[in-house]
């Protein structure tokens, strides 16, 4: 039975039941159902994002994807070992999904990711608007 994969279950049911985020009040009690854990870094323009996922064996693996002001993490973490029985499960084994809010929106053509010593570490740039860009729009009149 994959504990998770159930508290994953439970916690979207409630979610939709009560509201997006509604265990996000809730964070520091219940952090340890959260995988992968993660720090958010921030500067007035940039983010890096640090995520703990130790047992990534292949980085084709997981999953980032950037949607203006969330970052998602997809992935599976595989740790078995030939010829031996598995007799206490504390450590993260299967699959994962996690949806970061971020501080502010953010450019999706200029992301690093890297994964180092057990963090995929994601750096993040503000997305600002450039007033430079604006289109002009005529306007027709229409007669009666």
């Amino acid at each position: 039975m994959d504990q998770f994969k159930n508290w994953q279950d439970w916690s979207k049911s409630l979610d939709s039941f009560l509201g997006d985020g509604f265990l996000s009040n809730f964070e520091g009690i219940l952090q340890y159902h959260y995988f992968p854990q993660v720090n958010v870094y921030q500067t007035e323009n940039e983010l890096l994002v640090l995520a703990s996922i130790p047992g990534l064996n292949d980085i084709n693996n997981v999953d980032v994807y950037i949607d203006y002001q969330s970052l998602e993490l997809k992935g599976d973490i595989h740790l078995r070992y030939k010829g031996y029985t598995l007799t206490q499960d504390e450590l993260f084994n299967g699959h994962f999904e996690r949806k970061i809010d971020l501080p502010f929106p953010v450019k999706d053509d200029r992301v690093d990711a890297v994964y180092q010593n057990g963090l995929l570490i994601i750096h993040l740039h503000r997305l600002i608007p450039d007033d430079m860009h604006r289109q002009r729009i005529s306007v027709k009149k229409i007669e009666d």
